[in-house]
């Protein structure tokens, strides 16, 4: 099994920061790439930014110049640093990796639970 858990969501207020993780464990072989998807009530999920195990990201127009994603790999671990939070920002960020798993070396979407970010205006 691979689990994907995220910490760091929270309230902040508008134009603030703030710093979300996600690990990624259990039986990997290789992860592609990881990354964030938010979602907005009454919207669809989007991308925020992703990584690939190369180091390459991309980030969606709407954060471009106020986040920034890193990731440590031998940690399986992704960050996701916002700054300058707006109330548009409000939302459950979902952790996300393109991996291979151990046992069939299949390679697969994975997501985490999700995390709220409030920002208050």
């Amino acid at each position: 099994q691979v689990q994907l858990v995220e910490s760091g969501g929270g309230l902040v207020q508008a134009g603030g920061s703030l710093r979300l993780s996600c690990a990624a464990s259990g039986s990997i072989f290789s992860i592609n790439a990881m990354g964030w998807y938010r979602q907005a009530p009454g919207k669809q999920r989007e991308l925020v930014a992703t990584v690939t195990s190369g180091g390459r990201s991309n980030y969606s127009d709407s954060v471009t110049g106020r986040g920034t994603i890193s990731k440590d790999n031998a940690k399986n671990t992704v960050y996701l640093q916002m700054n300058s939070l707006k109330a548009e920002d409000t939302a459950v960020y979902y952790c996300y990796a393109d991996l291979k798993v151990s046992w069939t070396l299949k390679r697969g979407d994975y997501w985490g639970q999700g995390t709220q970010v409030t920002v208050s205006s």
